[in-house]
């Protein structure tokens, strides 16, 4: 079979899986995909992009809370963190492979507009969790923003026509409630002193907010591939995700400059706890691993889907609660284990639906590759 695929991506010619080309997310793709698709080496890939992604958000998010519990006050700065590493990509961006001859491109004109659109969405969405993140306990906080996989699995059937399943819709309705206990057992959190008082309401408003708003996001970046940009590539993914943060970094000096935050910039560091240096340290960190964190998560999007990514952020909830406890004194509540077990299930549900699709796609396409090696290479005469 495997040999028979080969023969076939010969004979017409169809580039390999780093240069794959849409037609549709009901259409077929292309044969280098669906041929790839499900191998060892796709799920290396895959496992790769997850990893980032878990690492990064977790780290990222507890570096976050790192920067409130130690004296930092700036929501500002807390928001320029999460894309100003952008300049980074360019080191990658510059060992990726060309674009090929054969792949669409799209007028420049079309992609300014999106990477504007999308950048100017990532900044104020950064700015709504970074609001949050100094309002909630740092466990709450991540289990709220798992309903961030409840709105996308919304944006994903109106943007990306994602199916909507049973599996999905039991994963959607676990979320949700999982964060409905978090705010009503809102007024028996006695976790960090160090939290504004009266503000728990306000932060989990605008965490949910802001998981609708990265929802959004996910799948407007699903869109920019599939129907726009067509092309599958690591640099198309790096040139993306470079180009939007640059823009939300904008926004960011932007509301960093109007608001007057700079101003407050070297009293934050001289009272920092352990020095300017861990100040330094903490915001170099954050910007560092968000931006791990989001070329993982666009990786994913344009190799997989938009909810597949947004499941792989759930998995980091297991793991920043755990360590928000170790680390910053947040006390596990029954009903935060309540909840966090509900996300979890809520989560394997997803990845259940992505394994029976799976499964499918996979028999469908041996099947059709082998009619078409057999029909393209037993030519007569």
């Amino acid at each position: 079979m495997a040999h028979a695929q080969e023969i076939q991506l010969q004979i017409r010619g169809i580039p390999n899986d780093e240069s794959i080309h849409d037609v549709g997310r009901d259409g077929p793709k292309s044969a280098a995909l669906w041929s790839t698709r499900g191998s060892f080496r796709w799920w290396m890939t895959v496992v790769m992009d997850m990893f980032m992604v878990i690492c990064g958000a977790t780290v990222a998010t507890l570096l976050g809370r790192l920067y409130y519990n130690s004296g930092g006050n700036s929501k500002w700065m807390a928001t320029l963190t999460q894309s100003v590493g952008a300049p980074l990509l360019v080191v990658p961006l510059l060992m990726a492979p060309a674009h090929s001859a054969v792949e669409p491109r799209p007028a420049a004109s079309k992609m300014w507009a999106i990477y504007a659109g999308i950048g100017v969405l990532i900044g104020f969405d950064n700015l709504m969790y970074s609001y949050a993140l100094q309002y909630l306990p740092v466990s709450t906080f991540s289990l709220v923003a798992a309903t961030q996989l409840g709105f996308n699995a919304i944006t994903s059937r109106l943007l990306n026509a994602q199916r909507f399943t049973a599996l999905i819709f039991n994963s959607v309705v676990l979320l949700t409630f999982s964060a409905a206990m978090l705010g009503v057992g809102s007024s028996d959190d006695d976790t960090s002193s160090s939290l504004p008082r009266g503000k728990y309401a306000t932060g989990f408003v605008l965490v949910l907010a802001a998981s609708a708003a990265f929802a959004l996001i996910l799948s407007l970046v699903e869109a920019t591939f599939e129907k726009v940009i067509r092309a599958r590539t690591l640099r198309w993914v790096l040139t993306v995700q470079m180009y939007t943060n640059l823009v939300a970094s904008v926004v960011s000096v932007v509301g960093l400059l109007a608001s007057g935050d700079w101003r407050t910039i070297p009293g934050e560091m001289a009272s920092f706890k352990d020095g300017r240096v861990r100040y330094v340290l903490t915001l170099v960190g954050a910007a560092v691993t968000w931006q791990a964190t989001a070329v993982g998560a666009v990786r994913l999007i344009a190799r997989v889907s938009s909810l597949f990514a947004n499941v792989t952020f759930t998995l980091a909830l297991p793991a920043v609660p755990v360590f928000a406890v170790v680390l910053f004194g947040d006390k596990m509540t029954g009903i935060k284990a309540v909840a966090l077990l509900m996300a979890v299930w809520g989560f394997l549900s997803y990845i259940y639906q992505h394994y029976i699709d799976g499964r499918r796609a996979g028999k469908t396409d041996c099947r059709v590759c082998a009619t078409r090696a057999g029909s393209d290479v037993m030519l007569p005469g």
